[in-house]
């Protein structure tokens, strides 16, 4: 699948460490090591510097890109109009990532522990997981199903938005860096450091290595909403995609070999955001998706 690459100037080279978009790609939202996040409402031409200083590396869209949440120090800060203005949320210890429902009111987020609001962040419950190293996680479009994976340890999955988790021992043990799912939770992908890709079309019990993603160190994953479409990373290595489950990968070698560090995907699969830690933003589409996502280039 030929993706048409854009460098992203206007948001500066940075120490990125994690970026999201909305549903339909327009909206993204980025942070780079100790500094502020930066949003930008048309598909990453230009970027708004938003909330306070922070050296946060979590953070998350609505689907309609209007309800962003982050954590900072322990802390979690929450808005409701795109960042324009920002609220007090509960509180948790330093979080990693953030995943939220499509309208926002339920998120799950990890450190070393797994914690969840069913009330759009206002307040957080710690989960029945045990301490682990946590990586990556997802959540289903309905908030209802959420997965995670332990870098050096298994996958686990909930089913009750992340109030209690479940072992996947089917997974094995494995370096687990990213997974992500389809909107209805019933489709998950997860890339593991120095292996495979591997696929589950049962929520996360059965697994299979896709040997043609090759055995590489993979550092994340994002899927589109039918989890037909798929994007990963290379740490310090390429972007790849897939268009039939995982089944088969297109190296992006137009972008080149980078110290990519975060990845995210709009709900049909048709546009990427990517960015690199210690350079640029990228934003991708196929050239079915050009318009209008790219229509503030010309």
């Amino acid at each position: 699948m030929a993706f048409i690459w854009t460098e992203q100037t206007s948001a500066g080279s940075r120490n990125w460490n994690t970026i999201t978009c909305s549903s339909n790609g327009q909206k993204l939202a980025a942070i780079p090591t100790a500094s502020y996040i930066y949003t930008s409402a048309n598909g990453g031409t230009s970027w708004s510097q938003r909330g306070y200083s922070t050296s946060s590396k979590g953070i998350s869209y609505s689907a309609d890109g209007l309800r962003l949440i982050y954590n900072e120090g322990g802390t979690f800060y929450y808005s409701t109009s795109d960042g324009s203005s920002w609220s007090n949320g509960g509180t948790a210890n330093d979080v990693v990532h953030i995943v939220s429902s499509s309208d926002g009111s339920k998120l799950v987020a990890h450190s070393s522990f797994i914690y969840y609001s069913t009330n759009s962040g206002v307040t957080w419950n710690s989960s029945n997981a045990s301490f682990l190293s946590y990586s990556s996680i997802t959540i289903s479009s309905d908030g209802t199903k959420a997965a995670a994976c332990v870098n050096g340890g298994y996958i686990f999955t909930s089913t009750d938005s992340g109030a209690s988790w479940t072992q996947q021992t089917n997974s094995g043990s494995k370096s687990w860096t990213g997974i992500a799912s389809s909107s209805d939770g019933t489709k998950l992908v997860a890339c593991v450091n120095g292996g495979y890709i591997f696929v589950s079309t049962d929520s996360g019990a059965n697994w299979t290595q896709k040997t043609n993603s090759g055995s590489k160190n993979w550092g994340g994953i994002a899927s589109s909403s039918d989890g037909s479409k798929l994007a990963a990373y290379v740490s310090s290595g390429y972007i790849y995609t897939s268009s039939d489950s995982g089944g088969n990968w297109t190296e992006q070698t137009s972008l080149g070999s980078k110290a990519w560090s975060s990845i995210t995907s709009s709900s049909d699969g048709n546009k990427i955001a990517t960015c690199v830690y210690g350079g640029y933003i990228y934003i991708g589409a196929v050239p079915s998706a050009i318009s209008p996502f790219f229509a503030f280039f010309n």
